[in-house]
């Protein structure tokens, strides 16, 4: 059984919650919430086999979020007794005291049921429990073998993250939380005369431990296998010649479409103006809720805090809210937005769908990202159905480099790998490739979608959002699907090349 670590447990959690919150109702807030919280991240770095860095960096401390006269209030606090979580409370009784002439908008948040509960997420082998000379031996082995096979140099890294969380309000929920996640990746170089490329695994990062690099969840050996293969294929084939074509998309690159076009449009606080500075806002606006057809008929998403395995799932947000699944896209028609309380009561909207986040105890929650899904076509094709259904086309995979207006609006995007189609079948990699397109369009021009045999979880460790800027991480599942008509660009002639 998954448990919490006893250290963190160990800690005074409940009396410098109860400390917090007592000196909040003291001097009138009518809402507050405790969060103790320490976030381990490790980060291993190889180039040609050899370690070239590593570090190894824990964050401790509290916070404590009060509302008072309709005002937001917020402090922190790294001194673990209950006279320092008073005096921190205090100051965020201040700061919303301070701050209250200058609020127009008085804060309410949507109701939620009192909870009370431990979640620990799915991993198998703790990635802190692992010897770090065998992480580094694992990656080195790897990055020999790529070696051993023709290319010029290997880079490998391994991030590893255990995020431990403890939370109380003065509504009465009280939740501790521990989540683990892993992401393994390793980049291939090579030259072929005056040719340079690279290609880089395609294994996602995940909500698993240690046992996703040793068999469970992803099968490296193999892929590792066939990298230096497939980058000698890259670096002899021709240039793409833009035009328009049909695109069968790969998980392994959709997901970042899905990230950029879809996740950060359907942030209600984008929706609404309120995140602006930081990438924008979003053409999915809020008059437009069960009116924009976002893509066509078989287009559904779900935005999921629960998900296993995913990056974005949780047990309880950080305002006590239980994580949820819920709709963004049915059937081709925007239907739902991702919300934390406030955004919710301030747009009738119910209840929270759990989208509270902060990437430390020295954060502020803010509104950030589930794990936003395209779901898959039950008896759906296979990736090779999808394919045969092209007669000239495009086959993608991998994400790499990307573009997106401050809208969510006009997009490019790139990959690791490309393969021309011709007559359903096929014909060998591309170079040079990227796709551009309005979201609208490009969504509205998908006419199939795979069946859950196609479907992966992809995503990052490290999407960015809010000003001072906080990094969240976030899954998002897909199965292949296909494209009808996109414009595809020559990056080296966009390029003046």
């Amino acid at each position: 059984m998954r448990q919490i670590d006893p250290d963190f447990l160990a800690l005074p959690l409940r009396r410098l919650a109860d400390a917090a919150l007592q000196r909040a109702r003291e001097l009138g807030a009518e809402f507050a919430a405790f969060r103790l919280e320490r976030v381990r991240a490790e980060t291993l770095r190889l180039f040609d086999a050899r370690l070239e860095g590593s570090s190894d960096a824990d964050d401790l401390g509290f916070a404590v979020r009060v509302v008072k006269n309709g005002t937001w209030g917020f402090a922190g606090g790294i001194t673990l007794t209950p006279e320092a979580a008073a005096e921190v409370a205090a100051q965020a009784v201040q700061v919303a005291e301070v701050s209250a002439p200058l609020n127009r908008e008085p804060v309410e948040l949507a109701a939620e049921p009192v909870h009370e509960g431990v979640w620990v997420s799915l991993y198998d082998v703790d990635p802190f429990d692992v010897p770090l000379r065998d992480k580094v031996a694992l990656l080195g082995d790897w990055s020999a073998g790529l070696l051993a096979k023709g290319v010029d140099h290997v880079s490998a890294s391994l991030m590893q993250v255990k995020e431990q969380k403890f939370y109380a309000d003065s509504a009465g929920t009280v939740t501790t939380q521990q989540r683990v996640r892993v992401h393994p990746s390793l980049t291939a170089m090579k030259s072929e005369g005056a040719a340079f490329d690279d290609m880089r695994t395609l294994a996602p990062p995940v909500g698993r431990g240690y046992e996703y690099l040793t068999g469970t969840g992803w099968d490296f050996p193999a892929e590792l296998a066939e990298l230096p293969d497939l980058l000698a294929e890259k670096l002899a084939a021709p240039s793409v010649k833009a035009g328009s074509y049909d695109l069968v998309i790969d998980p392994s690159n959709l997901w970042l479409t899905i990230h950029e076009s879809i996740g950060h449009a359907t942030e209600l606080d984008r929706a609404l103006g309120y995140e602006a500075a930081y990438a924008g806002t979003s053409f999915a606006t809020f008059d437009q809720l069960h009116e924009l057809t976002y893509g066509s008929p078989i287009m559904n998403v779900t935005g999921d805090r629960t998900a296993d395995h995913g990056l974005a799932t949780v047990g309880w947000d950080d305002e006590g809210v239980q994580g949820q699944r819920f709709d963004i896209v049915r059937d081709g028609t925007l239907v739902g937005y991702q919300l934390d309380r406030r955004m919710a009561l301030l747009k009738g909207l119910g209840r929270s769908n759990g989208c509270a986040f902060a990437d430390s105890p020295g954060h502020t929650p803010i509104q950030r990202m589930a794990n936003v899904s395209l779901q898959p076509a039950e008896g759906g094709p296979s990736t090779e159905e999808l394919i045969a259904g092209v007669d000239d086309g495009v086959y993608i995979l991998g994400d790499k480099s990307w573009s997106i207006d401050m809208q969510r609006y006009n997009f490019q995007f790139t990959g690791q790998r490309f393969y021309k189609i011709e007559n359903g079948r096929l014909a060998g990699q591309l170079r040079d490739v990227a796709y551009q397109a309005t979201t609208t369009d490009f969504w509205r021009s998908m006419d199939a979608v795979g069946g859950p045999q196609t479907y992966v979880l992809g995503g990052a460790f490290n999407c960015g959002k809010g000003q001072p800027g906080q990094v969240a991480p976030v899954s998002h599942g897909t199965p292949a699907a296909r494209f009808r008509g996109v414009k595809i660009l020559n990056t080296v002639q966009e390029g003046g090349k």
